[in-house]
C-alpha cells in the first residue's frame, strides 16, 4: 500500500462496519479509505508527506449526514429578522418593529404557528407595526407565509386564484386576502417580489452555511431541491474552492409535469461537479398539518386535510412509475397517513425492480397497519426529529390540536418504524430546524412534544440514521455509511461517544474533527 495522505489515531473507531466494529486508528488516500486497524499500523501507512492526527481519545464514526436538508434555497428562505425564538403575539410585533429593512421590505422566517395563540394568521395582526412597509414572513413549516397588504397589492393579490397544484390564497368572507398563503404557489405570488441576495453574496452565505455545517460534524447531505441556476452557482464556489460538504441533490416534480418534464427531470440524473451530484427526483403528496394540507384519511379539526397536493394523485402514480422505469430514485414528501399510505401503494405496484429505490420524507404521522410495508416494499423512511420543537406534549399545540389525540400520539414513530425493520434515515430539513447534526442525534435519543410519549431510538440507531441508514436511503451503501477500505472517506470525530452518552451531553458535544472526501473540513483547537 502507497503511504497514506492522512492517518487518523488515538480514537475509538465505531466503523459501522459488520466485519470490523471497532478499530484505533484509519488511514485515508485519494479520497478513500484505504486500511482501518490498530495503532501499531500507523507506522507501516505513514509516508514523509503523511500527515497523522492524534485524536485524543475521541470517538471517530462514518461521516455524519443530514438525510434531508435545504442549504442551497435556505439561504435565500432564511432571509432577514429569524423569528423562531418568537413565541406569542406581542413577541411577533415587538419583533417586526425592531426587523431591518431590506430593499425596503421588512423579510422573517421560522415563524412558528403557535405564536398566534389559535387566532387565524391574519394581516391584520402585524400591520401596524410595519410602517407601510411590504413583508413576507416565511412560518416555520416552509409550506405557508403571512404577507401584508402592501405586499399582496405590490404581487397584484386581490382575491383567491386556482392553481394546478394544492395551493390557496386565503380570504375572508367578503373575498378579501388575509395575507395567508398556503402551498408554494401562492407563497411564490409574494416571495417572487421579495428582496434577493446578490450572486457574490449569495456564495458567500452558502460558504458559510456549509462551513458551520462542517463544523457542527455533517460531511454530506441530502438536498431536497434543485433550483434552475444551482448547478451553475455550484460550479462557480468550485471553481474558486471546495464546497465543506457533499451534497446530493434532487430536483423537484411538481403537479402538472408533463413527458416532457419527466425527461428533462431523468437527462438531469448524475450531473456532477467534484462535491456534488443531483441523484433523484422529490415529489410532494401533501403539504403540512398546521396548514391544513397534510393529506389525512380523515379531516382535521377544521375539516381539512383530505386533498392530496397532486389533484390528481393518479397523475402523481404515473410520474413516479416513468422515473421508476429510467432506475431514477424518489423521495416523496408525505406528512399524513393518506398520503403514506399513497406513496406505499405507488411503490407497491412498481414490483421488486423497484426496492430500496424510493423514499418517504416527514412521516408525521403514521397507523401501525403502515409501519411494516416499508421494510416490506424496500421503502426507506427519512424523518426529522428536530420538528417535534414545535408541538406540545399535552397537545395543546396546533399541530396537535388540528390531527386531534388519537393522531397526535402515533407523531414521529422514529422507533417504531426501526423496529418494524425499516430503513431510517435522520435530518433537519434546514432551514425548517437547526443543521446541527448533535442536536438530531440528541433529539432522537430524546423525543421532544407530541412524540415524548414514544419510545426513543437507541444510541447506536441514532447514530446509523445519519451514516448507515442515511447511505442506503440514499443507494450508497456499497461507497458511504461506514469505516472500511475502499469507502469514502468521510468522517466525523466527536469528544464523547454518540452511542453512550446522554442526549443533553451529545447536543453539546465538542467536533474534534470532520472529513469530507478525504478533506479535513473542520479541526477543533489541539488536533
Amino acid at each position: 500500500m502507497p503511504a497514506a495522505d492522512t492517518v487518523l489515531t488515538g480514537a475509538r473507531v465505531r466503523t459501522l462496519d459488520p466485519d470490523r466494529p471497532e478499530a484505533g486508528a484509519v488511514a485515508l488516500l485519494g479520497g478513500e479509505i484505504v486500511a482501518v486497524g490498530a495503532e501499531s499500523d500507523v507506522r507501516d501507512w505513514s509516508g514523509p508527506d503523511t500527515e497523522v492526527v492524534d485524536l485524543g481519545g475521541a470517538t471517530l464514526t462514518p461521516g455524519l449526514t443530514d438525510a434531508h436538508s435545504h442549504p442551497v434555497w435556505g439561504v435565500e428562505m432564511a432571509a432577514g429578522a429569524d423569528l423562531s425564538a418568537v413565541r406569542d403575539l406581542d413577541g411577533l410585533r415587538t419583533a417586526l418593529r425592531a426587523a431591518p429593512r431590506t430593499g425596503g421590505w421588512v423579510l422573517g422566517w421560522g415563524l412558528d404557528h403557535n405564536a398566534f395563540g389559535g387566532r387565524p394568521v391574519h394581516r391584520e395582526l402585524i400591520e401596524d407595526t410595519l410602517d407601510g412597509a411590504p413583508a413576507f414572513l416565511r412560518l416555520y413549516d416552509g409550506h405557508s407565509a403571512l404577507a401584508s397588504g402592501s405586499a399582496l397589492t405590490a404581487a397584484g393579490v386581490s382575491g383567491p386564484r386556482a392553481f394546478a397544484q394544492r395551493s390557496e390564497i386565503v380570504c375572508d368572507a367578503e373575498g378579501r386576502p388575509t395575507g395567508h398563503l398556503i402551498e408554494h404557489a401562492a407563497m411564490e405570488l409574494v416571495g417572487a417580489l421579495a428582496p434577493k441576495p446578490p450572486a457574490a453574496e449569495r456564495r458567500a452565505r452558502l460558504l458559510a452555511l456549509l462551513s458551520d455545517m462542517a463544523a457542527g460534524g455533517l460531511t454530506g447531505a441530502h438536498v431536497m431541491d434543485l433550483g434552475e441556476d444551482v448547478p451553475a452557482l455550484l460550479a462557480t464556489v468550485e471553481y474558486e474552492g471546495d464546497l465543506p460538504l457533499r451534497l446530493r441533490l434532487a430536483p423537484w416534480c411538481m403537479p402538472g409535469a408533463d413527458e416532457d418534464t419527466l425527461r428533462e427531470l431523468i437527462a438531469l440524473q448524475g450531473k456532477a461537479g467534484r462535491h456534488w451530484e443531483v441523484g433523484g427526483v422529490k415529489l410532494f403528496m401533501d403539504g403540512s398539518v398546521e396548514g391544513g394540507t397534510a393529506w389525512l384519511e380523515h379531516a382535521d379539526c377544521h375539516g381539512r386535510g383530505t386533498e392530496a397536493f397532486w389533484p390528481d394523485p393518479e397523475a402523481y402514480a404515473h410520474a413516479v412509475r416513468v422515473l421508476d422505469a429510467a432506475g431514477v430514485p424518489t423521495a416523496t414528501h408525505a406528512i399524513g397517513d393518506a398520503a403514506v399510505r399513497h406513496v406505499l401503494d405507488t411503490v407497491a405496484s412498481l414490483g421488486e425492480r423497484a426496492r430500496g429505490r424510493h423514499r418517504i420524507e416527514h412521516i408525521e404521522t403514521v397507523p401501525d397497519d403502515q409501519l411494516p410495508r416499508f421494510a416490506r416494499l424496500g421503502v426507506a423512511a427519512s424523518m426529522q426529529p428536530p420538528h417535534t420543537a414545535y408541538t406540545r406534549a399535552d397537545h395543546t399545540d396546533e399541530w396537535s390540536k388540528r390531527l386531534g389525540d388519537e393522531r397526535a400520539a402515533r407523531a414521529w414513530r422514529c422507533r417504531d418504524l426501526r423496529d418494524a425493520g425499516a430503513v431510517l434515515g435522520l435530518g433537519s430539513d434546514w432551514p425548517i430546524a437547526h443543521h446541527d447534526a448533535r442536536q438530531v442525534l440528541a433529539t432522537a435519543l430524546s423525543p421532544r412534544g407530541a412524540a415524548s410519549t414514544g419510545r426513543a431510538l437507541t444510541g447506536l440507531m441514532a447514530l446509523e440514521g445519519m451514516t448507515s441508514h442515511a447511505a442506503l436511503a440514499a443507494g450508497e451503501q456499497a461507497v458511504a455509511g461506514r469505516i472500511a477500505p475502499g469507502y469514502r472517506a468521510d468522517l466525523t470525530a466527536l469528544a464523547l461517544d454518540p452511542v453512550t452518552v446522554a442526549p443533553d451531553e451529545l447536543a453539546q458535544a465538542p467536533v474534534r474533527l470532520t472529513v469530507s472526501g478525504g478533506r479535513i473540513t473542520h479541526r477543533d483547537a489541539g488536533v
